[in-house]
């Protein structure tokens, strides 16, 4: 059986004084695509922001068995996590090669070079658009720039956040295919937010759904997408 490589246990978020997350626990496995379901206002995003370090949180977020639940958004990265944000997340006013070298910024090996030439031969339109402006892209360029971006990093896990929102469905198809090369082939670890849900169940290892701040159901996506009653009840079908 695989290693638990994020576990977070008791978890709470707030903003201010509004908890959005209510003493959450939930796994991530080594080399698994888990996927966070639920509607708007759920607390899909807050999850992962708090991951991140982004929110204040209390409870525990162990990564690789260390605690890693007060350390800044820069240190959790430099640890082996990386953040695509809801909206894209990329550097607007950076041309798309900087914003892959921005990308590598923990990195001080000398193969920054030949990974970004690996992102323009997996998303040959960045090569393209390399010299343009991030802003300048579409929407789907954009994500695959922020996805990209994250990668350089060269992250265990990468955290996903609506990563087909406002994208039309042959690009949003295209997106979650290349991310089930990259968990396959490369051995990338995922936890993906996302509304979604038959086409992130159908690609996914293990699921959650979120209501109102609180896990109500979990276990093993193939049991989740072919449960009617889960279905009709939480994730819209």
């Amino acid at each position: 059986m695989a290693d638990v490589l994020l576990k977070a246990e008791n978890l709470t978020a707030s903003y201010g004084q509004i908890e959005v997350l209510h003493g959450i626990s939930f796994e991530v496995f080594d080399n698994e695509i888990a996927v966070i379901l639920g509607a708007n206002g759920a607390g899909k995003t807050t999850t992962i922001r708090a991951l991140s370090g982004m929110v204040e949180t209390t409870g525990t977020i162990t990564f690789k068995r260390e605690d890693i639940s007060q350390l800044e958004s820069d240190a959790i990265v430099r640890k082996g996590v990386a953040h695509v944000p809801q909206g894209r997340g990329t550097f607007p006013e950076l041309t798309v090669e900087d914003n892959l070298r921005v990308g590598a910024f923990i990195r001080s090996d000398n193969e920054v070079q030949n990974d970004i030439q690996n992102c323009y031969d997996t998303y040959p339109v960045l090569f393209e658009r390399r010299t343009q402006t991030a802003g300048s892209l579409s929407g789907g360029e954009q994500q695959m720039l922020a996805v990209s971006r994250a990668l350089m990093s060269r992250p265990e896990l990468l955290l996903l956040d609506e990563p087909s929102l406002g994208l039309a469905p042959q690009i949003v198809e295209a997106l979650f295919e290349r991310f089930l090369i990259m968990n396959k082939d490369h051995g990338t670890t995922m936890l993906i937010v996302e509304q979604n849900a038959q086409l992130a169940l159908g690609m996914a290892d293990r699921g959650y759904v979120l209501e109102a701040g609180e896990i109500v159901i979990e276990g093993a996506a193939e049991s989740l997408i072919n449960d009617e009653a889960i279905i009709r009840a939480y994730l819209g079908g």
